[in-house]
């Protein structure tokens, strides 16, 4: 077999490992397409896009997606284990995002920074699926400042401070509401969040995610008025059950 031949060969299979381990990555960049990404009215005038400094960054927004929403979406399109029968969950952590007044930084660390296996299986406790888990690392988390396992420790501090509301944990069948009643719903259960400190996404009138901005050393919630802006202006959502 010929140089050239073999260079192919291993290109190809290169390839197809890369998209294999980044499928369910993948797809839930397209269910949240604009979502990852914040909305058009959170980039205009502010800082956001590839580069920045680890560290330097005003807030923390930890984003809580609707895992049946993604499920009858995008994940149902692909390979996703967070979409498996017999795995019901509701919320989900998407990502505990480095953010700033206005925008946003983003892939802060070298090319090929990679996670250590510790730091994986901590993610492993927090996130759905590990593709998703290293998207999250490699987009977000390298502008946190800190090592991998420092940064999946923050995501599993800030899930926990949050409280679900009783009406959102695991419903039985759809539920039809507002954005304004999912907010009350949070805040009625979080001591010390309001109203103007998180956002609620929707999709086509479907729930699609929680948005939470925490202070730096997550210790407290704070104002954030741009990802407040970029909340659903549906009068009414569906929030799809659990299969």
């Amino acid at each position: 077999m010929n140089n050239a031949l073999m260079k192919r060969l291993a290109l190809i299979i290169s390839v197809l490992c890369f998209s294999a381990s980044h499928v369910s990555a993948q797809g839930w960049r397209d269910w949240n397409s604009g979502s990852d990404q914040r909305s058009n009215s959170q980039s205009q005038g502010g800082r956001q896009g590839s580069g920045g400094t680890p560290g330097q960054f005003d807030f923390y927004v930890l984003a809580l997606s609707w895992s049946p929403s993604y499920c009858q979406g995008a994940g149902s399109r692909r390979s996703s284990n967070q979409c498996d029968a017999g795995k019901p969950y509701d919320f989900v952590v998407h990502g505990l995002w480095p953010q700033f007044e206005r925008g946003f930084p983003s892939n802060c660390g070298p090319s090929g920074r990679n996670p250590t296996r510790a730091a994986m299986d901590k993610a492993a406790e927090i996130y759905p699926d590990q593709g998703l888990a290293r998207h999250e690392w490699n987009k977000h988390g390298t502008c946190a400042g800190g090592s991998a396992t420092d940064y999946f420790e923050d995501v599993a501090h800030a899930r926990n401070k949050i409280v679900i509301p009783d009406m959102l944990r695991l419903p039985r069948e759809t539920l039809h509401t507002t954005p304004i009643e999912i907010e009350r719903a949070f805040t009625a259960a979080n001591k010390g969040l309001r109203a103007d400190m998180m956002s609620v996404q929707c999709n086509r009138n479907v729930l699609q995610e929680v948005r939470i901005c925490f202070s730096k050393d997550l210790r407290e919630f704070v104002t954030c008025p741009e990802v407040n802006r970029s909340g659903c202006r549906a009068r009414e959502i569906s929030v799809p059950s659990p299969r």
